[in-house]
């Protein structure tokens, strides 16, 4: 079994857990609530939101990752992948901080080039990841997967 077809398992087991997990917050919610005294009501009635946050949480993180999954199928069809391999390593693995910089500042020079092409904006998301900063990589994975949505 392939490394990437383990993941899947991995995932998809977390995710009936999370759903048993859930189903079974949700139980102990209601039976509060039916109990009748007040403070147990009013803990059952807070638990009750947590299912459904679990859920929305799940599903959003799912639904992006098959967002990026197939955006990277899509790059590496493309011939558009972004290859740090040659770049300068910290002994923990981590790209070396210069080394960093000046690829996303080469990336941010070709969406300037051409901003609204959806593979720009990947590209940029991955140099924001190889430089260390999530917050931004991530808003640009959402601006990559808006532009290829509406092509």
């Amino acid at each position: 079994m392939s490394a990437a077809a383990r993941m899947k398992l991995l995932i998809a087991f977390m995710c009936l857990a999370l759903l048993m997990y859930l189903v079974f917050l949700g139980r102990i919610a209601v039976l509060l609530i039916g109990s009748g005294s007040l403070s147990a009501i009013g803990l059952g009635l807070a638990l009750l939101i947590m299912p459904f946050i679990g859920l929305w949480a799940m599903i959003a993180t799912l639904r992006d990752g098959f967002s990026h999954q197939r955006l990277s199928r899509l790059i590496a069809a493309d011939g558009m992948e972004l290859d740090a391999s040659s770049l300068p390593r910290r002994p923990s693995g981590r790209i070396e901080r210069d080394a960093a910089d000046a690829l996303f500042h080469t990336i941010q020079d070709e969406l300037d080039a051409d901003p609204d092409n959806w593979q720009r904006w990947y590209r940029l998301a991955r140099a924001y990841e190889y430089a260390g900063d999530r917050r931004r990589a991530r808003e640009a994975m959402k601006t990559a997967v808006r532009l290829q949505e509406s092509r």
